[in-house]
């Protein structure tokens, strides 16, 4: 019987299936990030051990500062507690740490394709809902609560149901401007924020090969936005490409009978899905959010929505609120919004990807509002700093700070004012996500760099051609 991409990587991790539909799981990869302290401390309540030590691995990225080295400059006692105490766990439990200071360390989300941790058809799991991302390289990723946590360290297994799968085909070729961030975006503003509810997706088309891993990472991140736990693309030449080489990836004859498994990977052809969704990559534009739900989106050249317009009462209720919230009035176009601030970063959009995309905005030009940059990982600020990423930035009158989670998440200091207006590379617009009262509009990092150039939401094309 031909079977899914998801199928496959599913029924060879399947260990026993109940009655009631629930599976469990072999988990190949476990991450942990310093928000995981209460799985440890479980264990340590229980008497346990973490059953695979060498397949878990941990970095801290929530709690920790962007704006200097010095873990005693985080003014809240119980967030330096956490932050420290990912340290003593990992050497207590004998768990590769990537801690803080190490070039290695960063967000969970950026170190474990980095480091070579996710793999093609393995199985990974995180206690932080966006470990969708790792489902770019073709991978069942997801993300876990607290007790899961505990388990799946003491067991490396975990109870799940199996869900029903979705395949979203987006062929053409995306135009000039528009990347994998505009593409997420337009796919939860076709099938709504709960569209995915029930599924894993799998995405596939022409556009979507031609994104790059770290586009595709972009992609699979907000999977989670989309209502779904789980995102993937079939691996291919790309994903071994990008794979080969690094410190936990297969070497030698290991590394030659782990591209035989992966090759066998990809749907096979005749495999049914349970829902097929097809978009026109050629039709996308950048994209901007404007309400408080990833799918409450129009391009760019696009004007506010009004609430009188949705298809039902409750939707019509939902954007009202949402644009008195947002601050927004009807028929507003999108470019004459002006914003506060500029975050560039999360682990939606800060790999060398998104920081080259946002800095060929940024040179020659200054900003007009406050923004920052905060690379994902160590490695990643050294590459940037490298190819003199920093300079271009900083000459801009950006910030350039350490990694980390930063505003995304509004837990470490890095926060948006009530009130006041983000552009923002982050995942997430919920309602004070970045800070309280604080409005969050999502957008990919060139747009978000010409926001920051220019004090308002901006068409990223247009910059461009004007160099």
């Amino acid at each position: 019987m031909a079977k899914t991409l998801f199928e496959k990587i599913w029924d060879a991790h399947a260990i026993v299936a109940r009655d009631d539909g629930q599976t469990l799981l072999y988990i190949d990869r476990h991450l942990c990030h310093d928000g995981s302290f209460a799985g440890f401390r479980t264990l340590r309540k229980q008497g346990r051990k973490v059953k695979r030590p060498r397949q878990t691995f941990a970095t801290p990225d929530h709690y920790t500062p962007t704006h200097t080295a010095s873990l005693e400059a985080i003014e809240d006692p119980r967030a330096r507690e956490i932050t420290q105490a990912i340290d003593d766990n990992c050497a207590e439990f004998g768990i590769q740490l990537f801690p803080w200071g190490d070039r290695r360390q960063g967000i969970a989300h950026v170190v474990g394709p980095e480091q070579g941790i996710t793999l093609p058809g393995i199985t990974l799991v995180c206690g932080d809902s966006h470990t969708s991302t790792h489902g770019a390289l073709g991978a069942i990723s997801f993300g876990i609560g607290a007790s899961e946590v505990a388990h799946v360290m003491a067991t490396q297994a975990i109870w799940q149901r199996r869900p029903k799968t979705m395949r979203i085909t987006v062929d053409g070729q995306l135009g000039p401007g528009v990347v994998a961030k505009d593409v997420i975006i337009e796919i939860i503003r076709t099938i709504s924020a709960a569209g995915g509810a029930g599924y894993a997706i799998e995405y596939a088309g022409s556009a979507i090969r031609g994104l790059s891993l770290e586009g595709r990472m972009t992609l699979c991140n907000m999977t989670i936005e989309a209502g779904s736990r789980t995102g993937i693309v079939a691996p291919d030449d790309a994903t071994l490409d990008y794979v080969a080489g690094r410190p936990f990836a297969p070497e030698g004859a290991a590394w030659d009978r782990a591209v035989a498994h992966w090759r066998g990977l990809p749907s096979d052809e005749g495999a049914v899905f349970d829902r097929e969704v097809t978009i026109d990559g050629d039709a996308i534009a950048p994209m901007v959010t404007w309400g408080n739900s990833p799918q409450d989106a129009v391009p760019v050249t696009g004007r506010i929505p009004d609430p009188a317009e949705g298809e039902d009462a409750d939707r019509r209720q939902a954007m009202a609120a949402a644009l008195d919230y947002m601050g927004l009035v009807p028929g507003t176009p999108v470019e004459e919004i002006a914003v506060d601030r500029v975050f560039i970063g999360s682990c939606t959009n800060s790999r060398i990807e998104d920081l080259r995309a946002a800095a060929a905005i940024a040179k020659g030009r200054k900003t007009v509002v406050p923004a920052m940059v905060v690379p994902g990982s160590g490695l990643v600020k050294a590459q940037a700093e490298a190819e003199g990423l920093d300079e271009v930035f900083t000459r801009a009158g950006f910030e350039w700070r350490l990694p980390g989670c930063s505003m995304c998440v509004g837990m470490n200091g890095d926060l948006v004012a009530a009130g006041e207006r983000s552009a923002s590379t982050s995942n997430r617009n919920f309602r004070g996500r970045q800070g309280p009262g604080s409005r969050t509009h999502l957008v990919g990092p060139a747009m978000a760099a010409a926001a920051a150039v220019t004090g308002r939401f901006t068409d990223v094309r247009r910059l461009v051609e004007e160099g």
